[in-house]
């Protein structure tokens, strides 16, 4: 994902993972054919359990969504005083999150995932580093795996966005929910590898939670969302089996790419930012293997890479 330079005054075009359409028309084969690494979904995702016939046939129901979000709140230890909003998707929220205060100054430290300029650039905001009213701190940061502290919370206005913390959760700012101006923002669909299922939760400030859930309307979450969601987060025995089984990917991961010369240069267990001598060349050489990796438009070295399912590991084994 790209980055937007402090001085800039306008984002570049948004650029995301996937794109395993556009890898196909050049380099052939099908999709059965690919191993997509290209983002930071767990390859391994969560089983989803058989679903009762409401989750389908009804308007999701004040009881289901109270399930969703006391789940929620048990799962990620949330501050009593902080309020819960499930939506379809933490990228809802993040186009809908500019409008909560008058637009202004944003610091959105870079390199990071580029959502966020570029929904706060929509509004009006500008991005920089002098006196912002706002701050985005993407924890861990995406690519370069950065956590961020209670103590780079500088704004008045703060959006923490942790996606990918499920890997970590005694990492996680969580605490911090219950201060005035600040959102926590967690995605499904990373650590549960459901993001399909297009499900997200901002957690803070409940004045700001309420605007939030006056943009999103009723019935924001689908119904098997609803059930899959709740089910998932009560399940931790599958989170720490999860976290265990991720690092040890991850490590697997590092040791085949160094071995061919790349240098770890972060990412988190769900995926690793490697330097090498030539990204878009390293990305190439193994597109030709029908293997798919990502790169960015701010860097000649970056390469990250996503881990394969257990049942994949030979394919990238062999195009190294």
């Amino acid at each position: 994902m790209s980055v937007l330079p402090h001085h800039a005054v306008s984002p570049p075009p948004r650029d995301h993972g996937g794109g395993l359409d556009a890898a196909i028309l050049r380099w052939g084969g099908t999709r059965a054919d690919w191993l997509d690494l290209s983002t930071g979904i767990n390859p391994v995702p969560y089983p989803v359990p058989d679903l009762p016939d409401w989750a389908w046939e009804a308007l999701p129901d004040t009881g289901a969504q109270s399930a969703l979000i006391e789940a929620a709140r048990s799962f990620w230890n949330v501050p009593d005083k902080a309020a819960i909003l499930a939506a379809p998707g933490a990228s809802a929220l993040i186009a809908r999150i500019p409008h909560l205060v008058p637009a202004g100054i944003v610091d959105i430290p870079s390199p990071t995932y580029n959502e966020h300029a570029a929904s706060f650039v929509a509004q009006g905001w500008t991005v920089s580093q002098d006196t912002p009213q706002a701050r985005v701190l993407v924890h861990p940061n995406n690519p370069t795996g950065r956590f961020w502290s209670a103590a780079d919370i500088t704004a008045p206005f703060t959006i923490i966005d942790e996606s990918f913390c499920d890997i970590a959760p005694d990492q996680s700012l969580i605490a911090q929910a219950a201060q005035p101006g600040c959102v926590v923002l967690k995605s499904f669909g990373k650590f549960w590898g459901l993001a399909g299922m297009r499900l997200g939760f901002a957690i803070g400030d409940p004045a700001l939670i309420a605007r939030l859930a006056d943009m999103t309307g009723p019935w924001a979450v689908s119904g098997p969302a609803l059930s899959i969601g709740a089910a998932a987060l009560q399940d931790h025995t599958w989170a720490k089996t999860c976290r265990s089984r991720l690092s040890q990917d991850a490590e697997r991961l590092d040791k085949l790419f160094t071995a061919k010369g790349a240098r770890v240069s972060g990412g988190t267990s769900l995926f690793r930012l490697y330097e090498v001598d030539a990204a878009s060349e390293w990305q190439e050489k193994l597109a030709k293997r029908h293997i798919w990796t990502r790169i960015f438009p701010y860097s000649k070295t970056f390469l990250r890479v996503g881990l394969p399912h257990p049942e994949q590991w030979a394919q990238l084994e062999s195009a190294l």
